[in-house]
């Protein structure tokens, strides 16, 4: 017989009750509270973003029952958060189903939540799909805080700009994030407005690749085997002390290809030389087809070829809310020192 819903989310929410008391003693009140691909529900995850429950179901819908149950518990275990469920389980994983009533109004109320003392926008629907901050990154985020203080930071793909906000909340002396979305960077700053910063960050609205290519002093034509290219600000040549860099699986424009699986390298090599002599790189994949260690082995493989060798690696794991049964989790993010 199989285990009911509330029961499986009765396990996690106890496995979990010693980390979510250190990080409300670090004031952070995000986390993944149900990670059901390895807790008995494939497809079904629950996020906690401040006084509210993201329910988000990837391969099947909650029937009526199960979302009642879902809810019904959490009322119980934890009272005052607002549940939003968005069904993301059609071909294209955009959110299906229509909310009522006070659902409705929570799901399109602006709000704020905090991790490790920064504050952050959340709103349970907008024009994109994917929630404005994503939790199994902040190892990341928190490895970059420790590391920030009188760095230079350059945060690509920044998508909402978490990273350099923290960044920037750590101490960091100067952040730049570019990113192609202006939807985006819109709630990076936002982001920013709700921390006082003691620096002013920089939002940039780029393609990577001709960001890239003019901070590694490279260049980017305007021309293309005879073909204009689209508009893009124009860069100094820079290198920075930290630079984070957290790709799309696949993207595609005029200036280049960003393929996780095929070409890493693409985009890597060209972070690696806006990285400053003796400085951090930090790589993201979330492909979990992509074995880790043979994606390391290319990454150094790549920086040797350049002449940039990897002096050491370190791995980030994500935190205990993002479970991992043999150890190999889906996002990988990996440290190197250059």
């Amino acid at each position: 017989m199989l285990p009911a819903l509330s029961d499986l989310l009765a396990a996690a929410l106890s496995t979990r009750a010693p980390l979510i008391e250190r990080l409300a003693a670090e004031d952070t009140d995000a986390y993944r509270v149900f990670h059901g691909s390895v807790e008995g529900a494939p497809g079904l995850t629950v996020d906690r973003y401040g006084d509210a429950l993201l329910v988000q179901t990837f391969h099947q819908r909650l029937s009526e029952a199960q979302l009642a149950e879902l809810t019904a518990f959490y009322a119980e275990a934890m009272p005052g958060l607002t549940v939003i469920w968005n069904d993301r389980s059609a071909a294209n994983s955009r959110v299906a189903n229509a909310l009522e009533g006070v659902s409705a109004d929570a799901a399109a109320l602006p709000r704020t939540f905090s991790e490790q003392g920064v504050s952050y926008a959340f709103q349970g629907r907008h024009e994109g799909q994917d929630p404005w901050l994503f939790l199994d990154l902040r190892a990341a985020r928190r490895r970059v805080m420790a590391e920030a203080e009188g760095k230079s930071v350059l945060n690509l793909f920044a998508y909402t700009c978490g990273v350099g906000v923290a960044a920037a909340k750590a101490g960091a002396k100067h952040v730049v994030n570019i990113d192609f979305s202006e939807s985006s960077l819109r709630v990076g700053k936002d982001n920013a407005r709700l921390n006082d910063l003691p620096i002013r960050v920089r939002f940039v609205k780029s393609d990577v690749f001709p960001a890239l290519r003019q901070l590694a002093g490279q260049g980017q034509a305007t021309m293309v085997r005879g073909k204009r290219m689209p508009p893009f600000p124009p860069f100094e040549t820079r290198q920075f002390d930290i630079v984070f860099l957290d790709p799309p699986r696949y993207a595609k424009s005029p200036f280049g290809v960003v393929d996780l699986v095929k070409d890493y390298p693409a985009v890597f090599n060209l972070a690696l030389r806006t990285t400053a002599e003796g400085g951090t790189l930090i790589c993201c994949n979330n492909v979990a087809q992509v074995a880790r260690d043979a994606w390391l082995d290319q990454l150094q493989r790549s920086a040797k070829k350049i002449g940039r060798p990897v002096r050491e690696f370190e791995w980030i794991e994500p935190e205990a809310d993002f479970p991992s049964p043999d150890d190999n989790p889906p996002l990988k993010v990996v440290l190197l020192r250059v």
